[in-house]
This record gives C-alpha cells, structure tokens and sequence, in this order.
C-alpha cells in the first residue's frame, strides 16, 4: 500500500507540468484582461512609475503618488491624470502582450517552438515584475508607527510581486518541455 501511494506520487509530474502550463495560461489571461480595466491600470502605476526600465511609458512618472486612487476608487481628476500620463494606453499594451503570451503558452501541443517561445517572455516579464521588489517603495511596509517597516517587511503589493518566483520557476518547466516536443517532433 505505502509503495502504491509513492509510486502515485512519483509518477504525478506529467500531471504537475500541465497544472503548470495551465496555470501560467490561466494567470496571464485574467491578469491581461484585467490590464484594461481602470482600477487595475490604476493599481500599476506605482511599479511602472518608479521602474528605470519602464517609467518612460508614463509622460509623468514623478507626479503619481499625488493622482493615486485607491483599489475600487474613482476620482475623476486623478483618472484623468492617468489618462494624459498614458496609465491607460500601457496597461491596454501590457494587456495585449499578456493575453498573447498565455495563447502562445497555451498552443504547446500544436506548435511547441512557438509555445517555448511563450515561455521564454514569461521569463523575461517576470524578471521584470520581480524587479519592482528593488524598485519601487510601495513594496515594502512604510515606516508609519509600527516598529515593523522596510526590509524584510513586505506589503501587499510587495507579496504579490513575490509569488512570480514560482511563475519564473514555472517558465522554466514549460520552456523545457516545449523545446523537448519541438526536438522528439523534428527526429
């Protein structure tokens, strides 16, 4: 019985490599399609505000903090700041890519070079993501009262950032394994 059980298991990574193309599939659709909704565009802007790698999407990056609406909030002057700051146009951008991105993920059966390809953006953009960590103040717990601030401290937004390390992990299982397809296919 216990060698049945462990066998189960052993033999579960098949299983675990699917769960895990789906999951990157299933991620970055419902984000990216979130990307075009104001309160999610609204609630990057202090990641790509203060990225040196993206900021220049933004026509006024410095100035975010003072147009900051609240998840679930709408205040008709600071959306209409994001709209000149082009919050708007890049979150539709950053949509379009992330939507792409899980069809190219999602196509592994069918065209594994082009899936592997897929992966290897998920990589890259999670590398990304993963730099908001270093760049941006709003992912760590500010020093407000609490003795708890800083580093190691990390915020809401600081956590979910985080969790894209199993995402990276992740582009790799099925970069792998879409160039082991693509390679058994071409032999």
């Amino acid at each position: 019985m216990k060698n049945s059980l462990l066998n189960t298991i052993a033999n579960l990574d098949k299983l675990g490599k699917n769960a895990v193309r789906a999951g990157i599939v299933i991620v970055f659709l419902w984000i990216g399609g979130l990307k075009f909704f104001t309160y999610e565009a609204d609630g990057i802007v202090p990641f790509v505000a203060n990225s040196p790698f993206m900021s220049f999407f933004y026509d006024n990056p410095a100035e975010y903090k003072q147009y900051s609406n609240k998840e679930g909030e709408l205040i008709a002057e600071n959306h209409e700041w994001n709209i000149q700051n082009n919050t708007y146009g890049f979150a539709n951008g950053l949509g379009i890519l992330l939507i792409g991105i899980a069809f190219l993920v999602a196509i592994h059966n069918w065209a594994p070079l082009a899936s592997m390809f897929g992966s290897i953006l998920v990589f890259i953009l999670t590398i990304g993501t993963l730099s908001f960590l270093v760049t941006t103040p709003e992912s760590w717990v500010p020093h407000l009262t609490d003795q708890q601030y800083g580093f190691p401290y990390l915020s809401g937004r600081g956590r979910l950032v985080l969790k894209d390390i199993v995402i990276l992990g992740a582009s790799l299982i099925t970069m792998s394994q879409s160039a082991s397809l693509y390679l058994k296919r071409k032999h």
